[in-house]
Formats: structure tokens, C-alpha cells, sequence
């Protein structure tokens, strides 16, 4: 079941690092960002890893937990984790089952190859478990920010 805007998330189990086991009534009273990126150590992602990292204190302020999703297993994501110091986790979704679910998986063309690959999307779920925003398709520049102004929307909504 694909998540719906202003809907509930659906229930699901996600295997992160640090020995989290992230599901949606884990975190239920605060605000997740869930970031799909296609691959850890690679040009884009490492520089979208970094912004979501330099921008951290600000999302924990704004009552916000972070946490990157791609398909790599644990092995790369804690080597990812630690190279950059990211101060949140990362979810392996070796499966796909959350690409799928959040429907991110698409058709791109690589060196003239047709190949699946994550497209690069975020998706911001309330402190209620209920999806509220999803940027997809997104350019590396600028987005972090766009994210951070939407997660202290929320803040003041509640308030």
C-alpha cells in the first residue's frame, strides 16, 4: 500500500543502523523525515547526506528525527555513516519493500541502459504518523532547506 498525503502511514518494519528497528509507532509524537537516496559513497548523495547532517541540530530542534533510506545493506551504510558523520541513521532496504511502498523505484537511463534506481524523494510524516508533505524526483540543491522550513510549518500548526 502506497503511502497517501494526509493519511495515516501504513505499518511497516524497516531494519536501521545503531540497531534501530524503525517503524511508524516507533516514532509515533515526532516528526520523521524519510530520505530515498539511490547509493551511499556516491557524488549526489554523499553532498544530500552532508546537508541533512550540517542541518541536524536545527530538524532535532524543530522536533525532527532524520533517517536515509537506500538499498544498500548495513555493511555500506554504517562505512557511509561513519565516513561522513551522520548523527542519524540509515535504513538498509536491501528488499526494496520500502522503495516500493513509498513508490520510488523508477526506470532511469544509465550510460544509454535502461536500469531500476531509486528516484531521489523525501517524505515528511507528522508527529501523528500522517504523511504531510513528499517532494520526488528532487535536485540535491537547496532541498534540505525546503524540508527544514516544511518541518517548522508543522511545528507551528501544532502549537
Amino acid at each position: 500500500m502506497t503511502p497517501a498525503l494526509n493519511k495515516p502511514l501504513p505499518e511497516f518494519e524497516a531494519a536501521a543502523t545503531g540497531g534501530v528497528k524503525f517503524t511508524p509507532q516507533t516514532f509515533q509524537g515526532q516528526t520523521v523525515i524519510l530520505y530515498f537516496y539511490p547509493k551511499d559513497h556516491t557524488p549526489g548523495c554523499t553532498t544530500e547526506a552532508m546537508q541533512f547532517r550540517d542541518k541536524h541540530k536545527e530538524f532535532v530542534k524543530s522536533g525532527a528525527v532524520i533517517f536515509g533510506v537506500s538499498r544498500d545493506n548495513m555493511a555500506s551504510h554504517d562505512k557511509f555513516k561513519e565516513n561522513l558523520e551522520l548523527p542519524y541513521e540509515l535504513i538498509a532496504d536491501t528488499e526494496e519493500k520500502l522503495c516500493h511502498m513509498f513508490g520510488v523505484v523508477k526506470n532511469k537511463i544509465m550510460y544509454g541502459k535502461k536500469v531500476k534506481g531509486i528516484e531521489r524523494s523525501t517524505f515528511l510524516i507528522d508527529a501523528g504518523g500522517i504523511l504531510r508533505a513528499e517532494w520526488r524526483g528532487i535536485k540535491v540543491a537547496g532541498h534540505v532547506d525546503e524540508v527544514l522550513d516544511a518541518v517548522k510549518g508543522l511545528k507551528k500548526e501544532a502549537a
